[in-house]
This record gives structure tokens, C-alpha cells and sequence, in this order.
């Protein structure tokens, strides 16, 4: 047998393994690349739903004096915000039989208010007419709650500021905690550090335990529209999931996407950035033993002890303005 008869038996054996070999490959690429255009199109819609979150209806709704996270979402806007730009990333702007199949892979979006969180999920509903319908809607706004062995109950916010039922006395108290420490028997209010830690776990167990509820529910509406997939709640890491409850905020997923051989699994945050006062710093007088607060933006006039969110929450805490005898002021 010649040479050329053995090169020839060669390419007719291996051949065949080369071309399957070269179309994993171009499969695997255009896999990964459906995969970048998935998640471009989710972190940019979540991101403009973000900033659409830090613009309030009305004026009135600003941020105040009390708190600088307090103000009222747009949810309805930002929802518009993220699937307008969403589809149209996606390229099935216009394609409304596309869109609401799409909405089968989004088992559920989170907006993250200063006092509470939505979810805009599937659901059973009555329409106009009375009768039972399914789509997605609005839920209720969900508080962040907390409630001890004692049977005192305290709803958390963004930020320090917070409701609380004192189940001894029978009353509701509300204020920031440094206001509040001392004036009631809930130890919890007492301890700024214990509450922080308390406040933070709280709000971040509320909503993922909603969450795989929420998602277990889509699961059974995907298999009645023949998506075979199982939803689950992904895993986030805890430091995530603490960034994200700093500021009003989208939390978005998308799950079971067909893409190639496997499915598209992904989450994104969008922050809503709300504009921040300067900080408050108090501190002590050598001289006198007095306490006063002043603005971080001002020279320090003696070493800071502690720092507020505003002048409120350092007066309550038995501070006095500090009064500059100068043009800074």
C-alpha cells in the first residue's frame, strides 16, 4: 500500500472528528456570546431602572430632613425603565408576543424601598370584568419586620430610622435608634451595634425567604406554559446582598433561558444612587467638656467622637451646633 493510500485512510478517519471538533467550538462561541448580550442587556436595564428609582414624582417627596434615604419610589416607572430597555437590548422591542414570553424566564423583580420592598411577580387576580385572571402585578409594599421572644415588633428601614411596638407598655415609638436607646425596655433599641447587625440580617432574610417562596410559585405557572426548567433562588454572596440594602435599589433575575446545551441563569442590582447630605460629626470641647456637632465639610474644630446622619439625630444625642465665628459658616 502507498504512501498516499495511508494519508488518505488518515483524513477519511480523523476528518470527521476535526469538523465535530470545529463545531463545538463554534457552538461553545456563540453560546458565550448570547451569554455577554443576556447579561449586557439585564446590567444595563437594571442600572437605568436604578437611576429612574432616584427621581421622585413630586417634589415634595425629596429626600428631607430626617432622613436622607426617605422618599417614595417610582416603582411603576422603573419597571417601565428596565423592560423598555431590556427588550430592546434584548432586540424584541415591538415583538409583543416575544415579550411575554420572555416574562416567563423573569420569575421575579424586587424594588427595594427605604421602609418596605415590592414584588412584581406572576399572580392569580380579578380583572376589571371580575374574572380570575394570571399576570404579573404589584404586591402590597412588604415591611422589613422584626419581632423578639418578648413580643416587641420593630420595622426597620434603610437606614436607622425605624417603628417599634413596646409590648409592655403597649405603645408605638418611632424615631432613629440613637433617639430611642434607653427610652424602652426593647434591649434590642439599646445597643447600636446589636441593632445594625439585627437590622441588616433582618431585611436581607425577609426578602430571600419571600423570594423562594415567590419563585417556587412561578415554577408551577412555567410548567402549566411548558417550561420544563426548575426555578431556584440563586446563590448571592452575603457581602452582595448587604451593598445592595444601603440605598433603595431593582433586584431583577432571569432563569432558564435556552441557550445551546444549557440554560442562562442570572441576577442584577440596580442601585437607586439617592444623593446624600454631608454627614454630621460629633465631638467634644477640651476646654469646656461640652458636646457639639458640625458639618463634615467644615475644618474640624476638635477630634470627632461619633458621626450622624443629621443634625436631629446628633441634638437627640445631647450634641450642640458648633458655632463658627468665620465666613465657613
Amino acid at each position: 500500500m502507498k504512501i498516499t493510500d495511508f494519508a488518505v485512510i488518515f483524513v477519511l478517519l480523523f476528518l470527521p472528528f476535526g469538523v465535530v471538533s470545529d463545531l463545538r467550538v463554534q457552538n461553545q462561541r456563540e453560546v458565550q456570546q448570547l451569554e455577554m448580550k443576556y447579561t449586557s442587556a439585564l446590567r444595563t436595564a437594571v442600572q437605568d431602572a436604578g437611576v429612574v428609582l432616584s427621581q421622585n414624582e413630586r417634589q415634595e417627596r425629596e429626600a428631607g430632613y430626617g432622613s436622607d434615604k426617605f422618599f417614595r419610589v417610582d416603582k411603576e416607572e422603573a419597571l417601565t425603565t428596565f423592560l423598555h430597555t431590556f427588550f430592546l437590548n434584548m432586540g424584541i422591542d415591538g415583538d409583543t408576543a416575544a415579550q411575554r414570553a420572555l416574562l416567563d424566564y423573569i420569575p421575579v423583580i424586587v424594588i427595594l424601598d427605604y421602609d418596605g420592598y415590592y414584588t412584581f411577580a406572576s399572580a392569580t387576580y380579578k380583572d376589571a370584568y371580575g374574572q380570575a385572571v394570571i399576570g404579573h402585578k404589584w404586591s402590597e409594599k412588604k415591611p422589613y419586620a422584626y419581632v423578639d421572644a418578648a413580643g416587641n415588633s420593630v420595622g426597620f428601614t434603610l437606614d436607622n430610622y425605624l417603628h417599634a411596638y413596646d409590648a409592655r407598655n403597649q405603645r408605638w415609638v418611632e424615631g432613629f435608634q440613637k433617639e430611642l436607646e434607653g427610652q424602652t425596655p426593647i434591649s434590642l433599641l439599646n445597643n447600636s451595634l446589636t441593632f445594625e447587625q439585627m437590622r441588616r440580617s433582618t431585611i436581607v432574610r425577609t426578602v430571600q425567604e419571600d423570594l423562594a417562596r415567590m419563585i417556587n410559585v412561578h415554577n408551577e405557572k412555567a410548567a402549566r406554559n411548558g417550561i420544563s426548567y426548575t426555578f431556584t433562588l440563586p446563590f448571592i454572596p452575603q457581602e452582595e446582598w448587604y451593598n445592595t440594602i444601603d440605598d433603595v435599589g431593582m433586584i431583577a433575575f432571569i432563569q432558564g433561558i435556552p441557550v445551546g446545551d444549557r440554560y442562562y441563569n442570572n441576577y442584577g442590582f440596580g442601585g437607586g444612587r439617592v444623593v446624600r447630605k454631608r454627614s454630621i460629626i460629633g465631638g467634644i470641647e477640651p476646654g469646656t467638656g461640652m458636646k457639639y456637632f458640625y458639618r463634615d465639610s467644615y475644618p474640624a474644630p476638635f477630634q470627632a467622637i461619633e458621626r450622624f446622619m443629621d443634625e436631629k439625630s446628633a441634638a437627640a444625642a445631647g450634641y450642640f451646633e458648633y458655632k463658627y465665628h468665620n465666613s465657613l459658616k
